[in-house]
């Protein structure tokens, strides 16, 4: 069974593929702020408690945000503005375009995701996964636009007889037909929804644990999956998670008909050319040529030397796989620190099982992160470059059609025996190339979220659209941001002290009111931005109450540089120097409580000068000299003694002031220079549109440059006319000379009158050389007119040729 379904580009807002408005013509667009849109302010009466991640919200990545309604069971569509009028602000148009499903949903969504050009959309939950198209709608009805809705392997998951979970279905970041799902059955299958809906275009049966080997039960059952970047074989890749927490890899793995880029393939082409057969290592060749002739046989241009960059800017994915080999199970990635550390022998800190798993590609790194069920991120790195590896003797089992073309595969996957999982560090990377050793993992940090639930916390992670170092990570708490500051590859210029900063954690959102409360996770959540290179997130609360938080992009990965640009100031102030030692504690503190002496009930009454009242004031004087005068003393002696590093520091404090004001001075009388010559830039770049405008209308404009063959042909004719052709007229013109000189002689004359007889017989012979040199001369006059005319021809083709050069 195969299905042609219409997946292409989204059309506009008011193009319902029927060419009907999808909102009457009376209702009036209204734009409001995002948390403010009607469509929120209904309750969620579906908001229980799940085990799962819920994600009502989807982006297309332009300018349309969709929301799924639980409660009405249809899908919102609205259009949204960033950014406008307020940098700030986030406003949808208002009232939004109601989306319904052509068939009744018989379970509760609980995440939508949409494909990568914005026309279909899936709908998952535990009892069902739907895909519903966008741009192919059947009918509009009472203001609610009628889309197809089609379920995707209902013979597989959903069926009553058996106990499969889907565990994570993702869209294929290279195709907009293709779905990734793994399930609970340790099988990742690829859907092909252009095809049969009900089974998969792809399965792979992971093994992870040798046969006959005792292992722990966590370690053969998967939790999650990711689909590698735009990096190398990172981006045929397929990395899977387990719940102990190991990391296992799929390579290659490619959906048929998938999209890829030209230069991509071209360098893993090249790379497995370079590096592979070159190698002294028959292991290394034999792996690159099983890459080669594989990638050959997918993306046939590769080959064809005709095929260039600039023709061929995309390859398509034809379907093929090794009739003799399966692909194997890469892992599990052995876990370092620094090169040195290996978690065989320091277990990890981590409690609790893994939950959730991440891929995320900054510039040259690939960065992995695994979410524990306690609250904690492990973070690593890939330490070397994915490769394909096979199982030779292993065939896949391959469903052909009646043109012998392949429609679907299937294959077991084993992991890599345990001495090809050493680690080789120290080896040069030549050594360690195209021989089979699953990629290490370096150990970046572990992050700590402190959740206030310790078990059974639901987590999901997100990347920045803007800035990859940025993670979001939605917890029952939740969200939070950790910023990754140290990666191996991308830093290597920082120093050493930048290299080593640790990931800065900072929270976003708190649904966790206090220890006698309890919170929910988050119901959606999306990360916005713009081409201003600004973010928002926008989440979604049980409750179906929309926040919107502006994000701070430009100051996120800026190191603290306070020290440095004292350094780089000159400003010398001592190393022990602190703000709270410039005035010592016993002087904030005060003076000493005075304790007076117990007075007698009759000191009034005692004289001043008698020996009683003189003791008693004595008494009262020391007192007062110990505690307040002392205390003066003190503070005069400070003050004298800080004055002159206070000053030395209002000082500096000053002359980088005037520093800083310098520099605005400068940076503002630069500002008028580029202006001014972004202004003449402008001004030129005017002029000369106009004189390609005028160009462009000349009559020659559009003819092309002579050839070398046609060069070469005109330098001929050149040549013959300037020599040949010249000496063919003067050869003529001396005939005719000479024969005018012949006829017109008057020895000729006389001699015809003395001899008559003779002269009659000779002047017949004349006749008959007349005759024939006439004939001559009337051919070479009809063969130099031919000649002529030619010549003008090929004049009059050169000259056009010259001006179309010109």
């Amino acid at each position: 069974m195969r299905y042609n379904f219409d997946l292409s580009e989204p059309r506009d807002d008011n193009d319902d593929g029927s060419r009907q408005s999808e909102t009457p013509p009376s209702e009036e667009v209204e734009w409001l702020p995002l948390q403010q849109h009607p469509v929120f302010s209904a309750p969620d009466r579906d908001g229980a408690a799940s085990t799962m991640p819920k994600n009502l919200l989807a982006w297309d990545g332009a300018s349309r945000l969709y929301f799924w309604d639980s409660y009405k069971s249809c899908l919102h569509r609205l259009s949204v503005r960033l950014g406008e009028p307020d940098p700030t602000s986030v406003l949808a148009a208002s009232p939004s375009k109601v989306l319904q499903a052509d068939v009744q949903l018989n379970f509760e969504v609980q995440r939508i995701s949409i494909n990568r050009n914005g026309s279909a959309l899936f709908l998952f939950g535990l009892d069902g996964l739907y895909v519903m198209y966008l741009y192919g709608r059947t009918l509009t009805k009472e203001n609610t636009i009628i889309c197809r809705t089609f379920s995707v392997g209902w013979e597989i998951y959903f069926d009553r007889n058996n106990a499969i979970r889907t565990l994570k279905v993702c869209w294929h970041p290279y195709s907009d037909t293709h779905l990734g799902i793994l399930s609970s059955d340790s099988v990742f299958r690829v859907f092909d929804l252009s095809s049969a809906l009900g089974q998969p275009e792809q399965e792979y049966y992971l093994q992870p644990v040798e046969p006959g080997s005792s292992h722990n039960a966590t370690s053969i059952c998967p939790v999650d999956f990711s689909f590698g970047g735009d990096h190398m074989w990172d981006r045929l890749s397929v990395f899977v998670l387990f719940s102990d927490g190991s990391v296992y890899i799929l390579c290659p793995v490619v959906p048929f008909g998938s999209v890829h880029k030209w230069e991509s393939l071209l360098e893993l082409y090249s790379d497995a050319h370079m590096f592979g057969l070159k190698s002294a290592n028959s292991k290394a060749v034999k792996n690159s040529n099983l890459a080669i002739s594989w990638l050959e046989a997918t993306f046939p241009e590769l080959t064809q030397k005709e095929v260039h960059a600039e023709n061929a800017a995309v390859l398509r994915a034809q379907p093929y796989a090794l009739f003799d080999a399966s692909i194997s199970l890469q892992g599990p990635l052995c876990k370092v620190s620094h090169g040195i550390e290996d978690d065989s022998v320091h277990p990890p800190v981590c409690e609790g099982r893994a939950v959730s798993f991440l891929y995320d590609l900054v510039s040259k790194d690939s960065i992995l992160v695994t979410a524990w069920s306690d609250g904690q991120l492990q973070i690593y790195a890939l330490a070397d470059e994915v490769q394909p590896v096979w199982k030779v003797g292993s065939p896949p089992r391959v469903c052909l059609d009646s043109t012998d073309s392949i429609v679907g595969l299937a294959m077991i996957c084993e992991s890599l025996s345990s001495d090809t999982s050493i680690l080789m560090l120290d080896l040069p990377p030549d050594h360690t190339l195209w021989l089979g050793h699953p990629p290490p993992l370096l150990r970046l940090a572990i992050v700590d979220l402190a959740l206030p639930r310790r078990s059974g916390s639901v987590l999901s992670m997100f990347v920045d659209p803007i800035i990859s170092e940025r993670i979001y990570c939605l917890h029952d708490g939740g969200v939070d941001s950790v910023v990754l500051h140290f990666l191996p590859f991308t830093n290597q210029t920082r120093g050493k002290e930048d290299m080593m900063r640790s990931p800065s954690v900072h929270p976003i959102l708190s649904t966790f009111q206090g220890e006698a409360s309890s919170a929910s996770p988050l119901s959606g959540f999306l990360a916005l931005s713009d081409s201003f290179g600004d973010t928002w997130i926008v989440g979604l609360t049980p409750s179906n109450e929309c926040i919107v938080v502006e994000m701070e992009t430009w100051n996120t990965l800026l190191p603290l540089i306070i020290d440095k640009v004292d350094k780089l100031i000159g400003a010398e102030v001592p190393k022990d120097t602190d703000i709270s030692t410039i005035i010592s504690k016993e002087l904030l503190t005060g003076p000493r409580v005075v304790f007076l002496p117990p007075s007698s009930p009759h000191l009034r009454s005692v004289a001043a000068d008698s020996i009683e009242g003189r003791s008693t004031l004595h008494q009262y004087f020391k007192l007062f000299h110990e505690n307040y005068v002392e205390y003066a003393h003190k503070v005069y002696f400070e003050l004298q003694h800080h004055a002159p590093h206070v000053k030395k520091i209002i000082d500096d404090q000053h002359s980088r002031l005037r520093k800083a004001q310098q520099k605005i001075l400068e940076v503002e009388r630069k500002q008028e220079k580029i202006e001014d010559r972004v202004e003449h830039a402008v001004r030129f770049h005017s002029e000369l549109e106009e004189r390609l405008q005028t160009l462009g209308h000349l009559p020659a404009a559009h003819k092309r440059a002579l050839s070398k063959a046609e060069r070469e042909f005109k330098s001929e004719l050149d040549r013959f006319r300037g020599v040949e052709l010249d000496a063919l007229c003067s050869s003529i013109k001396a005939v005719n000379a000479r024969l005018k000189r012949y006829t017109h002689s008057p020895q000729s004359n006389r001699s015809n009158e003395q001899r008559q007889l003779p002269v009659r017989r000779k002047s017949h012979a004349q006749e008959n050389e007349m005759s024939l040199l006439k004939a001559t001369l009337e051919k070479l006059s009809l063969v130099n007119s031919e000649n002529a005319k030619k010549v003008k021809v090929v004049e009059s083709a050169l000259k056009c040729r010259e001006i179309g050069t010109s």
